[in-house]
Parts: structure tokens; sequence; C-alpha cells
């Protein structure tokens, strides 16, 4: 785990050459076909070498759940374990790796006629209303829901309009235990300053690896709409706002990056809640050795447990 720019990926594939590991995606965009250059996708050698699951499944117009990820992640889990091998889960979608972990609470299926009403105060009233009246049924959800996400503060007002009861209410027993015995590792510069000129960097790379034509393509096709999971990720977002004539590409830059680093900072208040995640500094290069070394441990370790078992 670790913010964006951390060096995630790169590590995986090291962690992949030397242990029976299969990789699954943790990243909520790079299930999406043709979106490759934005949100950094190993390229195709790498992925034809070290396969990762969950890449490349859905077209851009399809929307994919955290419900949907837990249930593939849990089937791929266990059909890797059964062949002998090991899942390692690599990525920076924070609330996957909570509901992989945690479970999900059972929330009511979308309301057509309350989304609408909603639809209506925001167009009438603006976001800062909906979040006025969040906070006063939920106040929890309303300080983790910032003031301009329409679609969570909907989703959160929704289900209490629905159920009479609050998403935190409805969230709170959910905890289930997971069925493995799991290793956190958090890859991440401890200095901030570098995250983020990796972070700047790493945009004008892609900038310069074409990426405005990759999301052009996307702007192109008439199925696609600025309203979509996809097109919504940070990156794309703000090229839709270039494409559109909304922005100069300078301005796209300079917002693009500020909202990676927006992410990155949220990232990072999650992982900082994991008090059996174990860190290591990304910041002078990949520290490879180092996990080496934690993960031989580990082994030891399990090793030695399983032997005082069978005794």
């Amino acid at each position: 785990m670790g913010p964006t720019a951390a060096g995630k990926t790169a590590l995986a594939l090291e962690i992949a050459k030397r242990y029976p590991v299969e990789i699954i995606s943790v990243d909520s965009v790079l299930v999406y076909r043709g979106m490759d250059i934005g949100t950094a996708k190993p390229d195709p050698d790498t992925l034809a070498k070290y396969p990762h699951h969950l890449v490349d499944i859905l077209d851009p117009t399809e929307s994919y759940s955290v419900g949907q990820f837990r249930d593939d992640a849990l089937r791929l889990m266990a059909d890797i374990t059964a062949r002998g091998k090991i899942p390692l889960l690599v990525g920076g979608t924070m609330l996957y790796f909570k509901a992989l972990q945690q479970g999900l609470a059972d929330l009511p299926s979308a309301d057509p006629l309350i989304r609408a009403q909603l639809e209506a105060e925001i167009e009438q009233y603006g976001l800062a209303h909906l979040h006025a009246r969040l906070t006063k049924v939920d106040p929890v959800s309303a300080a983790r829901i910032h003031v301009n996400d329409p679609q969570r503060l909907q989703r959160a007002l929704e289900v209490y309009e629905i159920t009479g009861h609050s998403l935190t209410e409805l969230t709170k027993e959910t905890e289930k235990s997971l069925a493995y015995r799991v290793i956190k590792i958090i890859v991440s510069p401890f200095d901030r300053s570098v995250l983020h000129q990796r972070i700047a960097d790493r945009y004008q790379l892609m900038i310069n690896n074409n990426f405005i034509d990759e999301a052009k393509s996307l702007f192109d096709r008439p199925d696609c709409h600025p309203d979509l999971p996809s097109i919504r990720a940070v990156g794309y977002r703000q090229a839709w706002m270039y494409l559109s004539g909304e922005y100069d590409q300078q301005t796209m830059m300079e917002k693009a990056i500020i909202a990676t680093r927006q992410m990155a900072k949220r990232q990072l208040t999650w992982l900082r809640a994991q008090h059996d995640g174990v860190w290591f500094d990304s910041g002078d290069g990949l520290p490879t050795e180092q996990v080496m070394n934690f993960l031989e441990s580990q082994c030891s370790e399990l090793m030695s447990s399983l032997e005082k078992t069978k005794i």
C-alpha cells in the first residue's frame, strides 16, 4: 500500500521476482481498458511477464463498485492460494483495502426518486446546503465527506432518507475478519516534498507520453461523459475540462497536480491509521532489500510458529 507515485508497482514486481506471488490490483481506475498513460498502468510487456488481476477488465463507460471489488478479490485470493501461491494486493484505492479487511454494510439500493429530489436541492440551493443537512443527521460522515463531493453527499443522505439511520450507524457493525494472515507493507517517501515533486514529475511525463491524446480518445466517444466514474478520476477530469475549452493546458496541469497531491494526502491519512502496517521509505529509491529482509523474517516466524503447532 502507499500513496500515488510512491513506487508500489515497482516494489511489487521486485517481490514477484523472488516469491511465488500473483498480483491483484487494488486500483479503481486500472480496471478500465484504454486508460493507460493517465493511470501509470504497467506496460504490456510487464503485464505479460507479471500478470495483474483486475486490470483492463471494464470499458470506461462501465461502473465498478466497492462490493464488486471485494467479491472479485476474495474469489481471486481463494483461487491463488488453492494453486499454492500467495496473493499480493497492490494499489492505492484505500476504500477497497478497507472493504476487503472489514466487509461492507448491507446498504439499500439507490432510489431514483430520492436521487432526483437531492439533485433538485443541489440545483436550487447548492452543495453547501446538502452538506449542512448531512451534518445534522450524520456528523461523522459529514466530517469525512468534502462539501464538493456530490456523489458521496447524495449517497449518505439517500441512505438516511431510505432507512432512517445514518450511514455511520449502518456501517458500524460490519467488520468481518479476513481469513488470511495479512502482512501490510506501506511504501512512501517520508519527506512530503519528495512525494510532491514526484507527482509533478510524473504528470509532466504523462503529458510527454501523449496523455492528452489518450484523454481525447475518450472525449471523442459519444458514450463517454464527465459524470462517469472513469472520467471523474484525477487527471482525466482535468484533461476533460481542458478538452472542453474550460482550462488552458497550464491550468489543467496545475489543477491535476494539486488534485493528485490532495488525493495523496487522503491516502496517507488513512494509511497512518493502519497500526499493523510496516512503513518503508522510498524517498531515496526503492527500499527493495529492506522489504525483502522484512519478508524473510516474517517467513521465518511463520515457519517457527507452524513447527511449534505440530509439536
